[in-house]
């Protein structure tokens, strides 16, 4: 049985992550990655995970996606580059005409449809006609502030309120959250872009919030957001961000789904970078009032960074085993670890 081929389109760290975690698997391989970057290109991939190679074949960081996109030596791209389906719209288009499958973690394709519907018409559309499957995924969206929240209505009579709160650490993400979350920005700087609205603040609240109530078969009649900074009162740095004194370590998201102008599903997400130095203790929290009412609290957090990555690298079976199409978490079977051979959930 041969092994499943898998290409990292974007080798940040969401893709070396990703990476790691391949590596680890069995019936699984990796068999190209792509990154424009200058210092990546041309590299060993065991080079830049300073990861011993071992039995696994030696791969090449290219700067060429054509080269990569071939289906004999692909089933599923991994592809780590963006937040916004319109921006990772043409590289989607590009991957599934070529015949191959797609996991994104841009964080708007969770739920396309919710603020793209027309791109996700257009994905649905090609995907179908060339018989693969695309999904996005993550921690967030995609898991604890919607399927899960949806998970546990399934064990309840009616609901009433749904509450999802996320208190967070940035501090395993990339340069793109932390320029999308303005950490390191100063205050005046922060709320110039909410004005403008060049800030991104978390990308996800629109997604989680439309699947929740489409799958829980309730239609909305507003959806409101609001983004506030967190401003940190001593010098913080991680790996991929650093806020002095004075300046934005995160931002405090909220959001709302509206019925008959009443607020069904309330998010409270604060995430901000190293928040255990001002003492914040990171945790998620749901709570649906209805029959019967529903308290989960899990501390500390699932980590963002080891979370988003393992949803992307577990759901590879099910949507290999998929019918072509968009689709999205409510439409797949539960995620679950993967500790045997993948090939082995594989569906003939």
């Amino acid at each position: 049985m041969k092994n499943i081929k898998i290409v990292i389109w974007g080798f940040g760290a969401m893709g070396k992550g990703m990476a790691d975690m391949l590596l680890t698997k069995k019936g699984v391989e990796i068999t190209g990655v792509c990154d424009l970057h200058p210092d990546l290109v041309g590299n060993s991939i065991f080079n830049v995970l300073e990861e011993k190679q071992n039995n696994h074949k030696n791969v090449l960081v290219s700067n060429n996606i054509d080269e990569l996109l071939n289906k004999e030596s692909c089933d599923l791209v991994l592809l780590c580059t963006d937040s916004y389906t319109r921006k990772a719209f043409p590289k989607m288009k590009m991957i599934l005409e070529a015949g191959i499958n797609c996991i994104s973690t841009a964080e708007e394709m969770a739920y396309p449809k919710a603020q793209e519907p027309e791109l996700a018409k257009k994905l649905n559309i090609i995907a179908k006609e060339n018989g693969v499957t695309v999904l996005g995924t993550g921690i967030n969206p995609g898991f604890i502030m919607d399927l899960l929240v949806i998970a546990l209505s399934g064990t309840m009579i009616d609901v009433e309120h749904i509450e999802a709160n996320r208190v967070n650490s940035l501090s395993p993400f990339g340069p793109a959250v932390m320029e999308e979350q303005g950490v390191g920005i100063t205050v005046d700087e922060f709320n110039h872009g909410v004005e403008t609205d060049t800030l991104a603040g978390h990308v996800g609240f629109a997604e989680s919030i439309y699947m929740i109530a489409d799958a829980l078969g309730k239609k909305l009649d507003g959806y409101e957001q609001q983004m506030k900074p967190i401003v940190t009162s001593l010098d913080r740095k991680s790996k991929y961000g650093e806020a002095l004194k004075g300046n934005v370590a995160g931002v405090n998201m909220t959001g709302q789904g509206l019925i008959d102008g009443e607020v069904f599903i309330d998010m409270k997400h604060p995430q901000q970078i190293e928040p255990e130095m001002e003492g914040t203790n990171t945790g998620d929290y749901i709570n649906i009032k209805g029959t019967p009412n529903i308290h989960m609290a899990i501390t500390p957090e699932i980590d963002g960074g080891i979370g988003t990555i393992a949803m992307c690298v577990n759901m590879i079976p099910h949507v290999l085993n998929s019918r072509p199409g968009l689709k999205t978490m409510i439409d797949l079977p539960v995620p679950r670890a993967i500790l045997g051979d993948m090939r082995e959930l594989l569906e003939d």
